[in-house]
């Protein structure tokens, strides 16, 4: 089969396409003829190499985190799928691999396909879908009448949650370019600030929740600051935790360096009387079909700025990476 796949980590590396050898099926496992593949940054995070201390994923490998298709294939003990099934999922660490012709995945993270979209559309969703939802529903808990900030609302998990806090019945604020305005607006923003002139904190004060998705200490800080006694920030940047570090299992050492790399925002939100929480999201198909469920009911709406064909992956990448996409980034394999 075809397959983008990074033979080394480097910022300056391009993806591979190449003849890979076709996955095999445990008996847990579905076998997924990818029609669509979604592109996040996550996609070249782990292309430059930027996890590696904590994903260890040895290259050469294929990369891609985001698929839509129809099972080929079953394993013996799967229970929830047959053949000719439309799904989409993001594959568990460890198992990624989308941007390929098929990818083996096991059945708990993969979900049926909302009928009502396009493959293109549902290969949009189970990335950013699912960070939104561990942010906002696990972690947070949000309820109707809390306050949330959610920052990049034009990007890809900023278009979903904040229909995803909008339905949860939240205030939502968020930042964006003055030529987004009208695009978070349509998705249920109340209050938008225009991030390249305006100083979000003098705006916002008492939030109940911040989702957090900038490198920036500053603006980490500033987040911890609008939040009233008791509030949450959850952030998707980092820097990374021991309780993450406990998540994926990681060795003693490797919990040691998340806990000195998140001192200063620990202390500070401690400081503050908030609380900071490090979020990178799992593979979760039962959360993905309670997200289909909101999807087929016209809650929720993918938003897609560019579909690109598989050869052009390495374009669509680059693309994302500029951080000026409306939504997400999709590849079209069939």
């Amino acid at each position: 089969m075809k397959a983008f796949i990074v033979k080394r980590y480097g910022k300056n590396e391009k993806l591979h396409l190449t003849d890979w050898a076709e996955p095999t099926v445990d008996v847990n496992d579905v076998l997924v003829q990818v029609h669509s593949a979604g592109v996040n940054q996550l996609d070249s995070m782990i292309r430059n190499g930027e996890f590696k201390l904590f994903l260890t994923y040895k290259p050469p490998f294929i990369n891609g985190h985001d698929v839509a298709g129809v099972i080929t294939k079953v394993g013996s003990k799967v229970s929830r799928f047959k053949v000719g099934d439309e799904v989409y999922a993001r594959p568990s660490d460890y198992n990624i691999g989308t941007f390929a012709e098929l990818i083996s995945i096991h059945e708990n993270d993969v979900a049926l396909k909302p009928i009502n979209i396009s493959m293109q559309e549902a290969a949009s969703i189970p990335l950013i879908g699912l960070t939104a939802w561990q942010a906002l529903v696990e972690i947070a808990k949000l309820k109707k009448g809390q306050k949330v900030f959610i920052q990049a609302g034009s990007g890809g998990v900023g278009t979903f949650a904040i229909q995803l806090a909008k339905h949860l019945g939240a205030t939502v604020a968020t930042t964006t370019s003055a030529g987004n305005f009208a695009l978070v607006k349509s998705l249920g923003a109340d209050v938008v600030i225009d991030y390249k002139s305006e100083d979000f904190e003098a705006r916002l004060k008492d939030y109940d929740v911040v989702l957090h998705s900038n490198k920036n200490k500053k603006i980490l800080e500033k987040s911890l600051r609008i939040l009233k006694p008791g509030g949450q920030l959850i952030s998707l940047t980092g820097p990374p935790t021991p309780e993450f570090a406990a998540q994926l299992g990681l060795a003693w050492h490797l919990k040691f360096i998340t806990k000195l790399l998140s001192a200063a925002a620990k202390k500070y939100a401690k400081k503050r009387n908030v609380n900071f929480t490090f979020l990178f999201m799992r593979a979760e198909g039962n959360q993905l079909s309670k997200i289909t469920t909101l999807i087929e009911s016209g809650v929720i709406k993918p938003v897609i700025d560019k579909v690109f064909p598989f050869e052009q992956t390495n374009e669509a990448m680059a693309y994302v990476e500029t951080g000026r996409s409306k939504g997400k980034i999709v590849i079209k394999l069939k």
